[in-house]
């Protein structure tokens, strides 16, 4: 698609900085009551991809939940574009692995649920969410029901169900983890190209070092539970980016360096901020 849609017009006006400050998240009660997250602070520009990268219960869940509004922080503070965050919000769009599509709506009808429910007019919405499912590769299947398309086809549809309410942020926990190897590939190609379209910021939750190391601007890595962060990594690969990129010298290096991190024995010093071309 070369023209620049209205959707893409729209989207370059938002913002989707992110400030997190000290941050402590403490689920459970009384003696059951344990640290998920502490003492996270960070900053995130508007239009940035950032992967979360950690092992399984670490925390990385917990700490997007707290982005989206459904985790009340113990200690410290969360701002997107200045303004806390103080519950859910749709300028906040939230993709799971497992689709939360509407079984008995068409697909149409699902990406254009969210319009509905401002009141926009039937044939607006409509005609936005055409538009969307263009942008995902998924014109001409307007009609059908989500138990007819493909794992990665649900997903495109919701990913398109989200960008709808032109979300300042897109918080995208592991989406992509229950499609098989070659369909996860083309998901992840096809993520980065409506990203580059609609210029929002990503905060993608992944325990797949190739995945992160392929998508983000910048990787946090996180320590075991209680989750902190431990790195940051800064990455160079030039955009728009290609799979050939991971068969690389530099990424395969930063693989090493990653999974140094997340062995169950490497140490969870926080280590100096890593330069995309310095010695590992």
């Amino acid at each position: 698609m070369n023209q620049t849609t209205h959707f893409e017009h729209a989207q370059l006006a938002q913002g989707g900085a992110i400030e997190i400050d000290n941050l402590g998240i403490r689920l459970g009660e009384g003696a059951q009551a344990f640290d998920a997250v502490q003492d996270v602070s960070l900053s995130i520009a508007p239009g940035e991809f950032v992967c979360v990268l950690g092992p399984s219960g670490c925390g990385k869940s917990t700490l997007l939940g707290a982005l989206a509004g459904h985790w009340t922080p113990s200690r410290g503070s969360i701002h997107v574009d200045g303004a806390p965050v103080a519950g859910p919000h749709p300028d906040r769009g939230l993709v799971f692995q497992q689709h939360t599509l509407f079984p008995w709506k068409k697909v149409l009808d699902n990406v254009a649920f969210g319009l509905k429910m401002q009141g926009v007019g039937r044939y607006e919405r409509r005609e936005r969410a055409r538009e969307l499912l263009r942008l995902v590769g998924l014109a001409g299947f307007e009609d059908r029901y989500p138990i007819q398309l493909s794992g990665g086809m649900q997903q495109r549809v919701e990913i398109a169900r989200v960008l709808i309410n032109h979300p300042r942020v897109m918080l995208m926990d592991e989406p992509f983890g229950a499609l098989d190897a070659q369909t996860r590939l083309k998901m992840q190609e096809l993520l980065l190209d409506v990203w580059a379209r609609v210029n929002t910021t990503i905060i993608f939750i992944t325990h797949d070092i190739d995945e992160a190391l392929f998508l983000a601007d910048r990787i946090l890595v996180m320590s075991p539970r209680p989750g902190r962060i431990i790195d940051e990594i800064h990455l160079d690969f030039e955009r728009p980016r290609h799979p050939d990129v991971m068969t690389s010298n530099h990424f395969t290096r930063l693989k090493r360096h990653c999974l140094d991190l997340l062995h169950p024995q490497a140490s969870i010093t926080p280590l100096a901020r890593l330069s995309p071309l310095g010695p590992l």
